[in-house]
Formats: C-alpha cells, sequence, structure tokens
C-alpha cells in the first residue's frame, strides 16, 4: 500500500468509524497493520485500553516511556496489570539518565525549560520505538484539551510518519470511568486524589474540583501538551 492509498483508506475510515465503538476500531487496526504497538501512560484512558487491547488480541506490543521520574503509584500501576493480564510492557527510556541530564543542561531542567525536558525523556524515546512500527493506538480523547478537539479516530500521523489510532477519541471522562467501573479495571490509585492527568512527578500537581483537568500538568508554565501529539 502507497503512501496516497494509505491516505485515501484512513480519510475513508476516519468517516466510518466516527461512531464505532472503541473495540471495533482497535479490531480493525490489529487487523489491517499487524506491526502495531500501543502507547501506556498508565493513565486511566489507557488502563482501559491495556483492558480492551488484551481482550482482542494479546500478543500485541504495549510499550511505556520510562522518564525516570514517574510517581511511585504509576510503577505500581504498571506492575499490578502486569500481573493480572501476565504481559511484560517494552521499557523505553531516555539515552540520558537523569544524572547524565543534569550534568549536561543543569540540575531540575523540568522548571528552566520544561521543553527540552519532554523532548529528552519523551518525545526523542517515543520517535525511537515509533520508527519500528507501522501504526500506533493511543489513549487521547478529544474533550482533554483544544489542542485534542479535532483528534480522529484513525488519522495520519505526520510528527512520526505512521498511522495513529484514537479509539476512545469521542469518550468522555465519564465514559471512561464507566468501564473502569464495570469491567473492575486496576486504575492509579492517584486519580482518586485528584490528579486526573498524569505524567511526571516534578510537572503534575493535584487539580480541585471545577479547574481545567488539564492544568495539574506543567502548572505555572503556558506548556499543555508534552509533545507527543500535535
Amino acid at each position: 500500500m502507497n503512501l496516497i492509498e494509505k491516505e485515501n483508506l484512513i480519510r475513508q475510515k476516519a468517516e466510518e468509524f466516527e461512531n464505532a465503538s472503541p473495540e471495533t476500531v482497535i479490531s480493525w487496526a490489529i487487523e489491517t497493520f499487524p506491526n502495531i504497538t500501543f502507547a501506556c501512560s498508565f493513565g486511566a484512558e489507557d488502563v482501559v485500553l491495556v483492558d480492551m487491547i488484551q481482550k482482542i488480541n494479546a500478543s500485541r506490543d504495549i510499550f511505556y516511556l520510562d522518564t525516570d521520574f514517574h510517581f511511585k503509584e504509576t510503577y505500581e500501576t504498571r506492575d499490578r496489570m502486569a500481573e493480572k493480564y501476565n504481559l511484560k510492557f517494552v521499557e523505553v527510556k531516555s539515552k540520558l539518565t537523569p544524572e547524565e541530564q543534569a550534568a549536561e543542561f543543569g540540575e531540575e531542567l523540568w522548571k528552566s525549560d520544561p521543553t527540552a525536558c519532554c523532548n529528552l525523556r519523551k518525545v526523542e524515546p517515543l520517535t525511537r520505538i515509533l520508527s519500528k512500527y507501522d501504526a500506533w493506538i493511543t489513549g487521547i480523547r478529544r474533550d482533554q484539551a483544544p489542542t485534542r478537539a479535532n483528534a480522529k479516530k484513525v488519522e495520519y500521523d505526520t510528527k512520526f510518519g505512521l498511522v495513529k489510532f484514537n479509539p476512545l477519541a469521542s469518550w468522555t471522562s465519564e465514559d471512561v470511568w464507566d468501564y473502569i467501573r464495570a469491567n473492575d479495571i486496576i486504575y492509579n490509585p492517584l486519580h482518586d486524589r485528584h490528579y486526573p492527568s498524569i505524567g511526571c512527578e516534578q510537572c503534575t500537581k493535584q487539580v480541585m474540583p471545577g479547574e481545567d483537568p488539564r492544568s495539574g500538568r506543567w502548572a505555572g508554565n503556558e506548556k499543555t501538551e508534552c509533545g507527543l501529539h500535535k
């Protein structure tokens, strides 16, 4: 399939999948692009997708970006899920250890230049791992942020050069939690402590009721995205 044929298929399927269930999107994605992966952050949306993917095709790769700065609760959630589903998450790290980063760019780079820190610990590792695949699945939803409002359930990711599936794009937060409760899904306990969106420990703050769910990420900065999604 050449690029033009692929783009035409993506446009067709984006329309067709608009009212389709996440499971329908995932099933077609895995069948059509066997060399596909899922990027898991262990947030609420992603634990839902792990459960769906395991029920549809448990042999698919699932990776996570280990920034070395996650909350201990995030690592504990990873371990509990690995045990429940009998799977091994693929660990992807920055080429620099935290100590090497501090030596080269200064201590607490996340304060002086959070975008540079995200590039080193998230964007570069993601670019490296995605280069091995033809497609990837993400947990983004349109109502998470204005930058995600136009996300299609299937689209061509021009930033990383592969097909991107967003099965939960049309879901609300309530839809996510309804699935978690109905299926008794393991989730990060930080969600119960006013952390709707969970990233690195240094750059994630609590969000009180009524506040923008993304306001706890990079609080005090204009930054709202780590650079993984356009």
